[in-house]
């Protein structure tokens, strides 16, 4: 789908705030409700809006600690990475999953209450994943910058 400077428009007010309604939307981005109904569709219908979501404040749901894990394992193998890629996805405690290049096969970042449940995540429920050869754990002392929105190209 070729995206012109209205689509993008759309895309940005959305990703600024999902919630709003379609006549909101048409008034911010200078179009009537019907027409910019019918590109939010077209959006989603191309898969370019993925879905809507509402973003949980972590720590008012006591989920202070964020926590970035360093994971390799024994095999590179292509069922090795898939079984790896089955069990993470289980545990809703990770909140991203990357496959890597470099030293580190994988890096999750997890979401936990503090030093214990992270203890008890990686204990209970990390290191029985076969495979697993090395954890390494770094500790986000302050979050600087968190955001969800793509950047769209000339959109300010």
């Amino acid at each position: 789908m070729q995206l012109d400077n209205l689509d993008l428009k759309i895309l940005d007010e959305l990703q600024r705030d999902g919630s709003l309604s379609n006549v909101e939307l048409a008034r911010r981005v200078h179009l009537s409700p019907s027409p910019c109904l019918a590109r939010v569709k077209a959006l989603e219908a191309a898969k370019v809006i993925d879905r809507y979501v509402a973003i949980a404040n972590a720590a008012a749901l006591g989920l202070g600690l964020s926590v970035f894990i360093s994971i390799s394992l024994r095999s590179q193998s292509k069922e090795a990475l898939a079984e790896f890629e089955r069990r993470i996805a289980e545990h809703d405690e990770v909140m991203e999953c990357y496959l890597m290049t470099g030293d580190s096969d994988y890096l999750i970042r997890v979401a936990v209450a503090d030093i214990g449940a992270l203890e008890k995540f990686i204990l209970e429920q990390l290191t029985p994943i076969p495979g697993i050869e090395k954890i390494r754990s770094s500790f986000a002392l302050k979050q600087v910058r968190y955001k969800t929105a793509l950047p769209l190209p000339g959109v300010a």
